[in-house]
């Protein structure tokens, strides 16, 4: 058995926060190695598509295809509440109807634009571009309206934008669970002691980071592209938190009930297979 497994995860600070310990060797890997991918949320959506990384952080909604591949891990996904997408734009832009905006999108396959399609399906007028462009397309008036995600909610309105809507208040108020944003998934192909090893690590991982908060601080500054330490910590503290630890029945309902009502709308195909490691 290769001990080395690809593991890709996003530059952003909540992914580096939690993978710190783990790909810098801060805790026992108990004989893995990881060769680490970085990339924005819809290039790892792309690689796992491809069945290219052995470990991938994956939006929920890419995972609704990839059941029969991938297997979700407990540890390492992003869920939680206030943390949802934001659609934004200019003061001056008329809002509504939606089907009449051009509206940036950062992925076809991200949990944002499924959260948009859930609440407003008429939205169709649609551009995909890398989430940290949004902004600057829309106050160019490239496009009318966006659809952002990780430290641009914090970011947003020093830039003059304005909330059209938050989509994850909507998925909360819709159904009274927490928001599925992004998780964990593992190839099933790969041995059970294996699945449930790098279960195991990186739960010691993130629980290492929430232990000793300074020690991953250098690794996310260099992946954070200039980002403000404090925009950072907020960063982590919105997206990271003991859902990232354990999913626990509550994280495990919530996504349930995403890829239930995913299903039912016809957004992601039926799923045969257990999502959830054994």
């Amino acid at each position: 058995m290769n001990n080395k497994l690809t593991i890709g995860f996003s530059p952003c600070p909540n992914d580096t926060f939690i993978f710190d310990a783990l790909v810098n060797h801060k805790i026992d890997n108990e004989g893995l190695d990881f060769d680490v991918y970085l990339g924005d949320v819809e290039d790892l959506n792309q690689k796992a598509f491809n069945n290219e990384l052995d470990i991938t952080k994956i939006s929920y909604h890419a995972f609704g295809y990839l059941t029969n591949n991938y297997v979700l891990l407990d540890a390492g996904s992003a869920l939680g509440k206030g943390c949802g997408p934001l659609l934004i734009c200019k003061p001056t832009t008329e809002k509504s109807p939606l089907n009449a905006l051009s509206i940036a999108i950062p992925g076809k396959y991200t949990t944002a634009n499924f959260l948009l399609s859930i609440a407003h399906p008429e939205a169709i007028k649609k551009e995909e571009m890398l989430f940290s462009d949004i902004e600057n397309a829309v106050l160019s008036n490239k496009v009318d309206a966006g659809l952002i995600i990780h430290e641009n909610r914090f970011t947003y309105q020093e830039k003059g934008l304005e909330k059209i809507i938050d989509l994850g208040e909507y998925w909360e108020k819709a159904t009274g669970t927490l928001i599925p944003l992004g998780g964990i998934i593992i190839k099933r192909e790969l041995p059970s002691e294996i699945l449930k090893k790098v279960n195991r690590l990186l739960r010691k991982s993130i629980e290492y980071a929430f232990n000793n908060p300074e020690s991953p601080v250098t690794y996310m500054q260099q992946n954070a592209q200039e980002m403000d330490k404090k925009v950072m910590m907020q960063h982590v503290e919105l997206y990271v938190n003991k859902y990232s630890i354990d999913l626990g029945e509550e994280g495990k309902n919530a996504i349930t009930q995403m890829f239930n009502l995913a299903q039912e709308k016809g957004i992601i195909p039926k799923i045969e297979k257990n999502i959830f490691i054994d």
